[in-house]
């Protein structure tokens, strides 16, 4: 094969709006604390209309709890870099088998009848446990939240998708091979294990779909989750002193929806950070 010339100088000059005309579906974007609202709001800045799932009543169980999904849309809309793209969002129960080829089409439609980009960032929190305290009930419903209803989702995009170049696929991970792993979140770790054993099998799949697939393991990143002695704790296993922010990884997976990234695809990237398990 012939080689390719090196880019030329307007091609090296970066486009301030690199995902201008593109579409993107992120999930879990119930909360402007959030890593799915900060994936949401770069993605609307380098130029891309974005639908955002939510499921309220997930985060509003939670000791977190829930914002106003039209206080999410308000803020994503702030950041838009190009006026015309079109930020919406609607909720989605992932649970559901149902639910992920149906989240597919209502976010083509609402942007437009394309969608490029998919950011799987939900995941079930709660209702785990160490090996001990797991039960089947446990296993079955992170299953078929965490893993299940992502492929289900990869499956719809790559169906409604037309091949070619820009297509995108982004899960997220969470460290759970790392050092000590995650023994006291048994069937979080398993799922989330499995989305990343199964991201070189997909991309490989999508590959002449011109769909890259790549799976982020954010590391540590404050959600407002954690507070007092052991958030302290946590900061100072970062040689900077500080926990990741959810724009952190957010930045990543933005870049890794451009044109840049173009030639990256079945990786399972760790942004932890430095951090010290």
């Amino acid at each position: 094969m012939p080689r390719l010339p090196h880019p030329s100088t307007d091609e090296l000059r970066r486009d301030p709006l690199p995902l201008r005309g593109r579409t993107a579906l992120v999930t879990g974007a119930s909360r402007r604390g959030g890593i799915g609202h900060a994936v949401a709001r770069r993605l609307a800045a380098y130029g891309a209309g974005v639908y955002l799932h939510h499921h309220v009543p997930h985060d509003a169980a939670m000791p977190w709890g829930a914002d106003r999904p039209e206080d999410v849309v308000a803020s994503v809309r702030e950041a838009l870099g190009d006026p015309g793209a079109r930020v919406v969002a609607g909720p989605g129960d992932l649970s559901d088998p149902a639910a992920p080829a149906e989240l597919i089409a209502t976010a083509a439609s609402a942007l437009g009848g394309r969608l490029d980009i998919l950011v799987a960032n939900h995941a079930l929190s709660g209702g785990d446990g160490t090996l001990d305290e797991i039960d089947a009930a446990m296993l079955d419903a992170h299953w078929a939240v965490d893993t299940r209803s992502v492929l289900l989702l990869v499956q719809a995009h790559a169906r409604l998708r037309p091949a070619g170049p820009g297509g995108r696929v982004v899960m997220m991970t969470s460290g759970q091979d790392i050092a000590g792993g995650m023994p006291g979140e048994i069937a979080y770790a398993l799922q989330k294990g499995a989305l990343a054993s199964i991201t070189r099998s997909l991309a490989t799949t999508l590959a002449e779909r011109g769909i890259t697939v790549n799976t982020v393991n954010p590391g540590p990143v404050d959600t407002d989750y954690l507070t007092g002695d052991a958030y302290d704790a946590v900061a100072e296993r970062f040689p900077g002193g500080r926990w990741g922010m959810p724009d952190d990884p957010a930045r990543l997976i933005a870049w890794l929806a451009t044109d840049e990234a173009g030639r990256i695809t079945g990786e399972v990237v760790n942004s932890e950070g430095g951090f010290r398990r």
